[in-house]
């Protein structure tokens, strides 16, 4: 009967068992019993040809004797378990020594188990058996983590990627329309806990339809792609948000931002708008891009968010409907016609509130 018969049906080869000793009779008789189970035998003489033949192939098994010479068969083990960790094939210590310090030796330098010379055959052959089965299945549980790491992470990259189409507007690469709602409500319940000032700034890039006329829709593209990106740069804090909120207009949340503090966050745009200058030629105003802007901030109260919009909505309007490139501001009790009139005090830009 091949006791190894489960072995063979469960491995994708025929175990390779590698004997290391020089003991000619010992080797031997070990080919002959292993063989008949079914294995393949491999058979050096001492440490350092099975430290050869482990390069070339490494075994399920190494049987190897303590004593012989080159390299002994306990700076072999050490060596094989330093070179390999983790994947070094079960090493079973088969020598004559049975003294305590040879098998307490035998046990730190890494062998897995420990079979005394003369050898009880039925329990030597029980043992390897045994401990194939053993690293057989422990080297598929090793692949199969791998695996399930490996899904675990694709799974994340996955999720990562989702909840980036999910977030961000795939033109521009700032937040899209949701984020920004989601924020707003957020930040608006927020800040009515701690009574503390939120700002919100809306953006409508002036004559857009005639830039697309004039440059196209790959040019209209490229244009949104560099106004969200100065938008984006001026947004420096972890809480603002930048965002696309539809077409050409964009969105800039200010949480913790005095009126003082937005409508300066505001100059900053037009400033480093006009510095990148974007032809137009198309324009009635200016013959590059420019930006028409509603500014607000107030500290939230038992109203909506739609209410701070809303108020930042009717700036903008008036913005445009006094003849664009241009910023103006409303309160919750009036509008600043002429931002210049509305100074920033510099505690109010530094703190922002």
């Amino acid at each position: 009967m091949n006791v190894d018969a489960d072995i063979h049906s469960t491995s994708a080869h025929t175990p390779l068992v590698l004997i290391v000793d020089d003991d000619v009779t010992s080797t031997l008789m070990l080919s002959k019993v292993l063989g008949r189970d079914g294995y393949q035998i491999v058979v050096v003489k001492d440490g350092q040809a099975a430290l050869d033949a482990c390069q070339t192939c490494l075994p399920d098994i190494i049987l190897m004797d303590a004593i012989m010479p080159l390299m002994d068969g306990f700076t072999c083990c050490k060596t094989l378990k330093n070179t390999y960790a983790d994947d070094c094939p079960p090493i079973l210590m088969i020598t004559g020594l049975n003294d305590s310090e040879s098998v307490d030796h035998a046990f730190e330098v890494g062998a897995t188990d420990y079979v005394p010379k003369p050898f009880h055959w039925a329990v030597l052959r029980q043992r390897v058996r045994r401990t194939i089965s053993a690293h057989i299945n422990y080297k598929s549980l090793q692949k199969a983590l791998a695996k399930e790491r490996s899904l675990r992470q694709e799974l994340r990259q996955a999720n990562h990627t989702l909840h980036h189409l999910a977030t961000t507007d795939g033109l521009t690469q700032i937040a899209n329309r949701r984020v920004f709602d989601e924020r707003l409500r957020h930040e608006w319940k927020r800040l009515r806990r701690e009574q503390s000032p939120l700002g919100l700034i809306l953006f409508d890039i002036d004559c857009f339809k005639a830039y697309n006329d004039t440059y196209g829709h790959l040019g209209g593209d490229e244009c949104l792609q560099a106004v969200a990106q100065i938008i984006q740069n001026v947004a420096r804090r972890p809480a603002d948000l930048a965002a696309r909120y539809g077409g050409e207009e964009f969105a800039l949340i200010l949480p913790n931002t005095h009126l003082e503090g937005a409508v300066y966050l505001a100059r900053r745009v037009r400033q480093q708008l006009k510095q990148a200058a974007i032809p137009h030629t198309a324009s009635t105003i200016k013959p590059y891009i420019t930006l028409s802007m509603g500014v607000t901030s107030v500290i939230p109260n038992d109203d909506t968010p739609q209410s701070l919009v809303e108020m930042a909505d009717q700036a903008l309007y008036k913005a445009k409907q006094q003849g664009r490139d241009r910023l103006l501001v409303q309160t919750q009790n009036q509008f600043w016609a002429n931002h210049d009139q509305l100074e920033p005090k510099p505690s109010k830009i530094l703190g922002r509130s």
